[in-house]
């Protein structure tokens, strides 16, 4: 995969291209990433970028004729799939990231100050959004979308890392634990301890389901709209929703129904 940015910040990118899995990556050839500045592609005197807007306001606007001459100058531009970080945009999800993520070009436009000249967008593909606020620049943005999509191109991670991770599967994950057993008094799960499979799995589930309603309730109303629950997940929520712990519900010691056979 190859990642373009347009910037006026690329210094901002520094410290993230160089360091763990992204930088890794690059090493390994698994994706190029250019980071370039459009106020070289200035045409003004001082290389100014922004200017006033049309109609009056506070802030500067930047202006369309640097963005889209960088934007231009890029190898295989016409081809690639373009972005433009904008809180106006469709909001990034792990859904979203992992469709980028197959795409063999992309080119992100780095949003700033009060805004960029409307006209960029004729050379944009799709407006994105990291969240309901705003920034004071679309480098975070980049940053954010670059992490989520590099860490899922094949060979970057390890594949059995990115099955549980969070809304993967529609749910928040798991909590997770490593030495010691007990630290300041509080204990690892015991059926985390025990070599119990089958159970470990079931906490987990419980647990991931348990984590989601709790923080997160809109994930689980989703996963019912697009008929996404099964028979044991709507089980364990019957218990989730009385406020039991999987410790709670496994003293309990009660077993999903089975099925009623209508024959």
């Amino acid at each position: 995969m190859v990642i373009d940015v347009i910037t006026i910040f690329p210094e901002m990118f520094e410290g993230i291209l160089n360091n763990s899995i992204i930088k890794r990556a690059i090493e390994k050839e698994s994706v190029i990433i250019n980071v370039h500045d459009f106020r070289e592609f200035s045409l003004e005197k001082h290389k100014n970028v922004d200017d006033t807007t049309y109609g009056g306001g506070n802030g500067m606007l930047i202006a369309c004729q640097p963005v889209v001459d960088c934007l231009k100058s890029i190898s295989g531009y016409s081809d690639a799939y373009k972005i433009i970080t904008s809180p106006c945009g469709a909001v990034w999800s792990q859904e979203k990231a992992l469709s980028i993520s197959k795409k063999e070009h992309i080119i992100i436009v780095c949003g700033h100050y009060e805004g960029i000249d409307d006209r960029v967008n004729n050379y944009i593909d799709e407006e994105i959004s990291i969240g309901d606020y705003v920034l004071t620049g679309g480098e975070i943005p980049a940053l954010a979308i670059i992490d989520s999509v590099v860490r899922l191109i094949p060979n970057v991670i390890t594949e059995g890392s990115l099955i549980d991770e969070s809304f993967t599967n529609g749910l928040l994950e798991y909590p997770q634990f490593t030495k010691p057993q007990v630290y300041d008094g509080i204990s690892v799960p015991f059926v985390l301890t025990n070599g119990n499979h089958e159970e470990i799995r079931k906490y987990r589930l419980y647990e991931s389901l348990r984590k989601t309603y709790k923080n997160r309730p809109d994930l689980i109303d989703k996963l019912y709209q697009e008929k996404r629950i099964d028979s044991e997940e709507e089980f364990f929520l019957e218990y989730i929703k009385k406020g039991l712990s999987f410790e709670e519900f496994d003293k309990l010691k009660v077993k999903k129904p089975k099925k009623k056979n209508n024959a």
